[in-house]
């Protein structure tokens, strides 16, 4: 009974990794101080965005995204497949920020290019005097471990979780319903349309006894002069 109730926690662990992959990325992760005053920018904090630091950050946060939606509909085996996918994403997310925090000036160098106009691994180092993180990085680590967490019990429980519901198959019946419905009115409409073309032709189509009568006063017999009815006056 507990295995079949962790789809939703689940769902909802996957959604919150997926989110804080996605603002951390977008949020700052570290502040540099330069050290060449004559530098352009020099003395000025420069932030250093999660899109600069950890750009594979929004990729792997809308794979998240990705997962939930597949997690929601998916049967059985293919939420196996689902559970493996999630933990290495998660495995993704928790290398993509170790790189970042294990060396933040490299991590940060295309910010410092940006507001000093020098290039190169070695000139932007030279001209870092400090890195101070900010706490989004962190914020990614828990996503990455969500993400971690989620898979682990996809693969453990998600071969108990209840299947979809077919509570729509009525709703679909009905639809069939309607289509036979409509396919009578068109059966109705096609005879209104054979009853006007025999009006065009001089024909009166409601006058049914007056017709048959004409067909059976001509199907005489040519020896007797009886018809169906009888003799014929």
């Amino acid at each position: 009974m507990i295995a079949a109730r962790m789809k939703l926690p689940v769902v909802v662990v996957t959604v919150i990794g997926a989110a804080l992959a996605l603002l951390s990325w977008s949020q700052t992760w570290f502040e540099l101080e330069l050290t060449d005053a004559s530098a352009q920018g020099a003395g000025e904090a420069i932030a250093v965005p999660g899109s600069v630091a950890s750009p594979a950050l929004a990729a792997l946060g809308l794979a998240g995204l990705a997962l939930v939606a597949a997690l929601a509909i998916a049967g059985p085996g293919i939420r196996i497949v689902l559970g493996v996918l999630e933990v290495v994403l998660g495995g993704c997310v928790l290398l993509a920020v170790g790189v970042s925090l294990g060396d933040p000036i490299a991590a940060a160098a295309p910010a410092v290019t940006d507001a000093t106009g020098v290039s190169g691994s070695g000139p932007t180092a030279e001209l870092v005097a400090s890195a101070t993180a900010t706490v989004w990085p962190a914020a990614a680590v828990v996503g990455g471990v969500l993400f971690v967490l989620a898979g682990i019990a996809v693969l453990v429980t998600g071969t108990r979780w209840p299947v979809s519901s077919r509570r729509y198959r009525g709703a679909r019946l009905a639809d069939a319903d309607e289509g036979a419905s409509g396919a009578h009115e068109r059966a109705a409409s096609d005879r209104a349309i054979d009853d006007w073309d025999e009006l065009s032709r001089g024909d009166d189509p409601t006058d049914d006894d007056t017709g048959a009568a004409g067909v059976e006063a001509t199907h005489e017999d040519p020896q007797t002069g009886e018809g169906p009815a009888g003799p014929s006056r």
